[in-house]
């Protein structure tokens, strides 16, 4: 390889050794023209992979002190280019320039008529339409449409966090998880409502406020007819209504649960656990639900939700909503086998119990079974049970 030297600029040449064994081969490609030594230096770091800029937060490493910079703008929140047609705005020129082709239709989608950025985000996007996900994981065999979400998803089986929080230690697997994290720390919420000034960090976030005021649900279950107001409740819904699977477990009777959170409300019940304690008084207690509705008894303390039809006043914002319900006789909870329908998935729960013939539950002194936990307690209480010989 050889720099020629042309006033301030420097021309990459390649010559093949006369000594070499292997002849040397002429491709295509049209031979670099480096502008200047700071170019050819930047160009050099590039193709030898080497990545000397580190950034002081996250440890992410670039080649180039420009590319830190861009990225550095992260972490503090810092948008200087704003684009003309709407309001976003961002840390790179270039990543406005791509933004703007969303504007001008450069890059879009014959079949949804949806604008993209670039020629990549457009290709991603039309695997949504034809169902193609070429990337697949070696491990699970899931398949992904793009290969960075397949490398994001590799880290769940590796248990692999590589960004981590300098403030607080926490790590993440994925860049952006640590990027929306540390603007807690910073305390950074660029994105505020117009309606109501609640602000946020997140434009994602902002947006799906914003179905608050407006009250679109565009997200629809497949199973039943009950809408959200974005895709993650809709999965989420699907897993606790309409899901049998229950991959987590309790450590110390086994039950099974269909979410983690759910075993972490169920643990106390064995260890009699209160961390919920009250400010004004010496009373504690299991759950949190449990202490807004004394603080809110007890010591006329937060926001008391009353039901402009009977008056009945509530502590929770969930038990109000399903109230509510009630009275307009919203039924979104769907039976699969009769047409019944209920107001809350527990009420649709219960109910299926009829459908099935699974009886979970046994008397400890008699060898009669039942669907349902209250049942075993009715039937304890009432002593219609004849003992029988166990052993």
């Amino acid at each position: 390889m050889i720099f020629t030297r042309t006033g301030n600029s420097y021309e990459v040449k390649i010559e093949a050794d006369s000594s070499d064994v292997t002849d040397y081969v002429q491709d295509d490609k049209p031979r670099t023209n480096i502008g200047t030594k700071r170019s050819l230096k930047v160009h050099k770091s590039t193709n030898d992979g080497e990545k000397q800029y580190r950034c002081t937060v996250c440890d992410k490493r670039f080649t180039t002190k420009q590319n830190l910079t861009i990225h550095s703008r992260r972490h503090t929140g810092e948008h200087l280019y704003c684009c003309s047609e709407c309001e976003k705005s961002f840390s790179s020129l270039g990543s406005l320039c791509e933004h703007k082709n969303v504007h001008t239709s450069k890059y879009k989608c014959t079949e949804c008529g949806r604008c993209c950025k670039n020629s990549s985000e457009l290709a991603v996007h039309s695997r949504s339409h034809s169902g193609q996900k070429p990337f697949e994981c070696t491990v699970c065999s899931k398949r992904f449409t793009q290969s960075a979400h397949l490398v994001n998803h590799s880290r769940i089986h590796s248990g692999e966090k590589p960004y981590k929080c300098h403030v607080c230690g926490k790590a993440f697997s994925v860049s952006g998880s640590l990027n929306t994290h540390m603007r807690v720390h910073m305390g950074d919420k660029s994105y505020k409502c117009h309606v109501c000034d609640k602000a946020f960090s997140e434009s994602g976030h902002l947006n799906s406020h914003m179905r608050v005021h407006t009250g679109d649900k565009p997200y629809k279950c497949s199973l039943c007819n009950k809408s959200f107001s974005d895709s993650s409740s809709v999965q989420r819904h699907k897993r606790h209504v309409h899901s049998n699977r229950r991959p987590y477990q309790c450590p110390y009777c086994g039950k099974m649960f269909k979410t983690n959170r759910e075993v972490q409300l169920h643990v106390p019940v064995h260890t009699g656990a209160k961390p919920h304690s009250c400010r004004h008084c010496s009373d504690r207690f299991m759950w949190l639900s449990q202490l807004k509705r004394h603080l809110l008894e007890s010591h006329n303390e937060g926001t008391c939700l009353t039901c402009n039809i009977c008056q009945k006043k509530f502590s929770c914002s969930g038990d109000f909503k399903v109230h509510v319900q009630r009275h307009e006789g919203v039924k979104p909870y769907v039976c699969s086998e009769c047409p019944k329908c209920f107001c809350t998935a527990y009420e649709l729960k219960r109910h299926q119990l009829v459908h099935s013939d699974v009886r979970n539950f046994a008397c400890g002194f008699c060898a009669k079974s039942f669907k349902c936990k209250q049942h075993v307690l009715i039937h304890f209480k009432r002593r219609v049970c004849d003992p029988v010989e166990l052993f």
